[in-house]
């Protein structure tokens, strides 16, 4: 499996191949495609094993979908992190 069979956006893509990854880790295999549906997700792993951008890349794209026209500014992204593990 790679980033491209997640159906990331190219920009994304290119930012991971710039930096070297092509094989998404086993939680990146896993909780990216339920993020990118808009399911809520909550993932446990060890450190070290990409859980940061399992989470952040998915939230990047609906960012760069653009923002919910409602009239409102509306939350996109909540991100709670523990300060140590």
């Amino acid at each position: 499996m790679t980033f491209e069979d997640l159906n990331l956006i190219d920009p994304l893509l290119d930012a991971l191949d710039d930096e070297g990854y092509d094989t998404p880790t086993d939680i990146q295999a896993r909780i990216i495609p339920a993020l990118l549906e808009g399911r809520d997700c909550l993932g446990c792993a060890q450190t070290g094993t990409g859980k940061t951008a399992a989470f952040a890349l998915p939230i990047l794209q609906h960012l760069v979908a653009g923002p919910e026209r409602t009239g409102r500014r509306q939350i996109r992204a909540l991100i709670l992190s523990p300060t140590r593990e």
